[in-house]
């Protein structure tokens, strides 16, 4: 037994190396290392995907050459398709840029980019304050009319006169800006749940091959200390025994540290992947989507404010405490609402203006945005390298215990 002892000592230390070096592996502290890794990593894939292709067959091969002739042709001919193989194009960047923010969004377990923040929210709140300003809503010239890469939405720095006279007089109806702005909601609630795969996909290959990731690992880990920590551990063992369709939808529901550790799950349980991704889109895409934007149109519509406010007026004033509360809490909701509505103005005329003060803000923002979008670099980079060295370690292991069986197998002397 001391050999098979010996050996089992071995693997544990070499696991506890193994998790030291994966740990060490960042760009900050080893970054020529983390690099090579990383264009390891991408070209083992690269050589994956094509031999996978070539070995489905024929026909497979025949429709890519058909699919990429055909677009070859539309695109570098000329003729009265021109127009329609135009519009499609920038359809599908419209698609594709919402989308991929999505992705981005919600890929790397938490490390992803806030594009809700930094694009989405500030369009969404831009469209309703110019949708009240003008009175009506038919601003976009076509639904891909949107903030994208390198280009600002037509409507944007347009006078309300181009438009032609108001529609609406008094409130514009909240069906009418949602409308308007749904399409590239959905596409980037459909991008965050494209986003929550890869973990669904890591977990599940290492279910497969009898491994449990290092997600898992903390669950049995003693729990530290602290009130936060024990209601962390806690709900990570009620998700465990309680995953099903319905808390599926209800983590991608709403924004929770929660729903990571879900995909996991699901994939280290062999749950299926049409009741995990459906589950998740549904809640991401539809639910969650539409409370985001339900909650910044209102914002942004100083319209709805006022009738929000009339209502709660009406109907917390006769209720005991709080009729005496209400008129400095309406002052104050006043006054905020005027001073956000003031500053858009003074930004737009800065827009309009071309100034100094739009220059050192683009400036900012785009360094922020940049910054952010390293980082996230960063983050994907050292996530696949360390997969990569990951999958190294688990061939080692194996190999050494292989060849510690076949020792112990052998007939000694």
């Amino acid at each position: 037994m001391a050999p098979a002892l010996d050996a089992g000592e071995d693997v544990s230390e070499l696991r506890e190396k193994h998790r030291a070096d994966i740990k060490g592996l960042t760009m900050t502290s080893q970054p020529f290392k983390t690099s090579a890794f990383f264009v390891l990593a991408i070209a083992q894939s690269l050589q994956r995907t094509c031999s996978s292709v070539l070995k489905k067959g024929s026909w497979l091969k025949i429709l890519v050459l058909l699919v990429v002739a055909t677009w070859g042709l539309l695109l570098f001919t000329d003729g009265p398709h021109e127009k329609h193989v135009q519009e499609l194009l920038w359809y599908v960047r419209f698609g594709l840029w919402w989308i991929i923010l999505g992705v981005a969004s919600s890929i790397g377990l938490g490390s992803g980019l806030h594009t809700f923040v930094l694009y989405l929210g500030p369009h969404l709140a831009l469209f309703t304050i110019k949708a009240v300003q003008c009175g009506r809503v038919d601003l976009k010239s076509a639904p891909y009319d949107t903030i994208l890469f390198k280009r600002m939405p037509s409507w944007l720095d347009k006078d309300c006169l181009e438009f032609g006279p108001p529609i609406y007089q008094e409130t514009i109806p909240f069906s009418k800006i949602l409308h308007k702005v749904y399409l590239e909601a959905v596409l980037w609630g459909i991008g965050t749940a494209l986003g929550e795969l890869p973990p669904y996909f890591l977990s599940r290959a290492a279910s497969m091959s009898g491994r449990t990731i290092d997600g898992l690992e903390d669950l049995n880990a003693p729990v530290s200390e602290g009130f936060a920590s024990l209601a962390l551990h806690r709900a990570k063992r009620w998700l465990m025994s309680h995953l099903s369709f319905t808390v599926i939808l209800l983590l991608a529901s709403v924004p929770n540290p929660l729903f990571d550790l879900a995909g996991i799950l699901c994939g280290q349980f062999n749950i299926p992947f049409w009741k995990f991704f459906l589950a998740t889109l549904i809640g991401k895409a539809i639910v969650k989507v539409c409370f985001q934007m339900t909650l910044v149109i209102t914002l942004c519509n100083n319209q709805l404010l006022d009738l929000v406010e009339t209502r709660l007026i009406w109907a917390f004033g006769n209720a005991p405490g709080v009729a005496s509360v209400l008129p400095s809490l309406v002052a104050k909701l006043k006054m905020a609402k005027d001073k956000f509505l003031s500053a858009h103005v003074a930004a737009s005329a800065s827009i309009a203006v071309k100034g100094k003060w739009n220059l050192s803000f683009s400036l900012i923002w785009n360094t922020v945005v940049w910054l952010m979008i390293i980082n996230f670099i960063i983050q994907i980079v050292t996530s696949t390298a360390q997969g990569y060295l990951r999958t190294q370690q688990e061939l080692e292991i194996s190999k050494k215990l292989s060849e510690a069986r076949h020792s112990a197998s052998e007939p000694s002397g």
